[in-house]
């Protein structure tokens, strides 16, 4: 347990890709960074919370990711953490696929769960290009092994430089069943091969 703790712990993670400025705009291709579309650790901040408020549901695996605004209709993959300590991405090679942290609260259950996907790859828009379109009060779905359906409502959407990557406000744990969309934003740095920014979405359960 403590072995798996200390490897968490080194997880630091940058989702690559490549954007315009604006999330919601036109994706040009760019060279392809490795890295992963989550900036800091999703185990900061983890420890349990108790006394669940407001709805909830026992855990169960995603399946699929549903938010019609944006025309997102996307399978799931489980996201872990690699061998060199950071969130491993979902494959880039796959345009329509989100990646869950399986080590995390699934979507529904109490607690933060993260939920992240490319903007672009090498060649074309990816499943999270318009991601900032998002607003308060969108709502979005994800379809669940067990056969439920858990309903979101955006809180907010916002930006952060990934040097300056707030991490317990995002990863921290909660006692309300929340959920953070999580991409690339800001310009792209070619130097690095990387987006200056990720942009996340806090929602909860309704």
């Amino acid at each position: 347990m403590l072995a798996a703790v200390a490897i968490l712990i080194l997880a630091v993670s940058l989702f690559g890709g490549r954007n315009d400025s604006d999330p919601s705009g036109p994706v040009q291709a760019a060279p392809r960074s490795t890295s992963s579309p989550v900036a800091g650790n999703p185990a900061d901040g983890a420890a349990p919370t108790t006394g669940a408020v407001g709805p909830h549901l026992p855990r169960s695996e995603p399946v699929r990711l549903l938010i019609p605004k944006i025309s997102v209709d996307a399978p799931f993959t489980k996201l872990v953490i690699g061998p060199t300590g950071q969130l491993l991405p979902p494959p880039a090679a796959d345009t329509n696929l989100v990646g869950w942290y399986a080590d995390g609260a699934s979507p529904g259950e109490t607690g933060t769960s993260i939920i992240a996907g490319h903007v672009d790859t090498a060649t074309s828009a990816a499943v999270f290009a318009n991601l900032g379109e998002l607003r308060k009060g969108d709502v979005f779905h994800v379809e669940r092994a067990d056969g439920s359906r858990a309903n979101f409502v955006v809180d907010s959407a916002e930006t952060f430089a990934k040097d300056d990557f707030p991490s317990q406000r995002v990863y921290g744990d909660t006692a309300q069943a929340q959920v953070r969309l999580i991409t690339c934003a800001g310009n792209y740095d070619h130097a690095v091969k990387d987006y200056t920014d990720n942009l996340v979405v806090f929602a909860h359960l309704t």
